[in-house]
């Protein structure tokens, strides 16, 4: 081998090891994942409660962000255009599928401008109500809707809002369009049914619990295969007569394109190992959710998930009509 072959073949070999070094050692500060909702929703508690769980394992700080805006999109956005280091990472909800068809410009390809870490839970929804609607079932819920449809009126957190999303779908199944009100977030939204200027909402457990349990506002129905264990009593959403009515609201966590295996590797192991973490367990029983199965919490897993809700959502959206710049 000629002297310039050697140096080159060492010095492929120096540059080889050090960037294998440096990714062993990854991460080495702290790591930003963006929420791409308001501080206090439904995906930001999720946020916050794997983030605590990670960095414990990671041995680095993971600082949750609120990039809220255009239904998730500009936070969706800020991570596919950061650098592909590994230290920007994004935790996002169904939205990341619906958003492709839902909005007719974007500034990322959602398939193509991620890596995949894994998934994180699938969230329930609860058909709920003002406390005063004169139903006292799904069934009827529906017939009294059906009479007055110009006059219902369904809540949502904004456009490309898990319950905007909810609330579509509710609409398709019943062949009703209804009244829609759409806030800026969950919170309004939440406020407004609560005090009766509104009279339905389709929403996750993470934010609707405390508020049925308490007996604020009426719940009429559960989106999950089976009744909930916080929820003994509430029938879903089949068993109440929506054939077919099953939708959970799902996270994911991504990294940017490019982000070197090693560390989408490293940052779903320690996916993995906080959706183990008793207390990560523990909350989300609290707000009616699991953590996602081991097999669950990987990239082809996430990678399939995203792939089958985009086919799945695009015909509700479309025949919905409610599209978004």
């Amino acid at each position: 081998m000629s002297l310039f072959k050697t140096i080159l073949a060492t010095t492929g070999l120096a540059t080889a090891l050090v960037a294998g070094a440096a990714l062993a050692e990854y991460p080495e500060r702290n790591i930003t994942m963006v929420v791409p909702f308001a501080a206090g929703g439904p995906t930001d508690t999720v946020a916050r409660l794997v983030a605590e769980s990670m960095s414990k394992d990671l041995g680095q700080q993971i600082i949750v962000e609120n990039v809220g805006g255009a239904g998730g999109t500009l936070g969706a956005g800020r991570v596919a255009s950061a650098e592909a280091d590994g230290y920007t990472i994004l935790l996002h909800h169904i939205g990341m599928a619906t958003s492709a068809t839902l909005y007719r410009k974007l500034a990322y390809d959602t398939l193509n401008a991620f890596e995949y870490v894994g998934l994180v839970t699938e969230v329930p929804m609860t058909i709920v109500a003002r406390k005063d609607l004169e139903p006292t079932d799904l069934k009827g819920l529906i017939e009294y809707v059906k009479a007055n449809k110009d006059k219902v009126t369904v809540a949502n957190a904004g456009i490309g809002a898990a319950s905007h999303l909810c609330g579509m779908l509710f609409m398709s199944a019943i062949e009703t369009p209804l009244v829609t009100v759409p806030y800026k977030g969950t919170g309004p939204a939440m406020t407004d049914l609560l005090g009766g200027q509104v009279d339905i909402m389709c929403d996750q457990t993470t934010n609707t619990t405390k508020q049925i349990q308490g007996g604020t506002i009426k719940a009429y129905a559960v989106t999950s295969p089976k009744r909930l264990d916080i929820f003994p009593d509430l029938p879903t959403a089949v068993e109440g007569g929506l054939q077919g009515f099953e939708v959970g609201i799902w996270h994911g966590v991504y990294a940017p394109k490019g982000t070197p295996s090693a560390a989408v590797e490293k940052l779903s192991a320690s996916l993995k190992k906080a959706l183990k973490d008793q207390n990560v367990g523990a909350r989300f029983a609290e707000l009616g959710t699991l953590p996602s199965p081991e097999a669950d919490a990987t990239p082809a897993a996430l990678k399939a998930k995203l792939e089958s809700e985009i086919a799945r959502w695009k015909p509700v959206i479309e025949g919905a009509g409610q599209y978004a710049d």
